[in-house]
């Protein structure tokens, strides 16, 4: 395994600019994404503010020959949904949008869901029960703890309420590339992995299913989806190991208290 990257201070300040403009990106979308607006709509959107606006460069286009700013990621769609001027959004859908910002060298990553129009209680707490295990991970990160402290606090709450954690898919370290090691996995044993060290930077984003944790691929390349056609969700931030604890370098604006 390659070795973890720890950020230097000046290193993290970088990143915490990187991640802020991010954070802009999400609150320029609220509002704009609704019924009837089509998931390329989504992806055309921010671009411009992205480049315009805050003077950076949308990460995904063009990394691993992926042709988009973002991924949408509508109902059982688990992760990497392709943008569509075919899909439009209608009530009661839920989407992840999943964006990566690059400024000054350093990349940003963070998704958010949004639900639109009339959706069903059994879909809002899917949605509302991922963000709470997603944050039940970031709370266990400090210095002494593990990668499996992460992984058992997200996989036992999403498991308390009935549902299920995608295996597949995880989180990473984040930095100069888009995808450094390590590896942040969505479950795991207490006390077991990596142990962190304060200048780790990472991305914390479960993705659970309110049914089996089976996904597959489909033919497009990208778009990976649940296997029995239940609905999943997901949340991401950047996340940063400091001497004490953790700082979300990408926490929006509605989250500050």
């Amino acid at each position: 395994m390659a070795s973890v990257k720890l950020k230097s201070a000046e290193e993290l300040n970088l990143m915490r600019e990187s991640c802020r403009l991010l954070a802009r990106v999400f609150d320029y979308l609220d509002g704009r994404i609704d019924i009837g607006v089509s998931t390329m709509d989504i992806n055309d959107l921010p671009e411009r503010f992205i480049i315009d606006q805050l003077h950076a460069r949308p990460a995904s286009k063009g990394q691993y020959g992926y042709q988009y700013v973002l991924n949408s990621s509508v109902n059982y769609v688990v992760c990497h949904g392709v943008p569509s001027t075919n899909q439009k959004l209608k009530s009661g859908d839920i989407i992840n949008v999943d964006i990566t910002l690059e400024q000054g060298g350093f990349i940003a990553d963070s998704s958010k869901m949004y639900m639109i129009g009339d959706v069903t209680p059994v879909a809002k707490r899917l949605v509302d029960k991922t963000y709470e295990a997603m944050w039940e991970g970031i709370r266990v990160v400090k210095p002494g703890a593990t990668l499996g402290d992460i992984g058992h606090a997200i996989q036992s709450h999403a498991q308390k309420h009935g549902y299920s954690v995608v295996r597949e898919y995880c989180g990473h370290g984040i930095g100069r590339e888009m995808h450094e090691e390590p590896q942040v996995l969505h479950y795991g044993l207490l006390g077991k992995g990596l142990v962190l060290q304060e200048g780790m930077v990472f991305t914390i984003e479960p993705m659970i299913n309110q049914g089996k944790a089976k996904v597959k691929l489909k033919k497009d390349g990208w778009t990976v989806v649940t296997s029995d056609k239940k609905l999943s969700a997901q949340w991401e931030h950047t996340v940063a190991v400091t001497s004490d604890g953790y700082e979300v370098l990408t926490l929006r604006a509605e989250e500050r208290i």
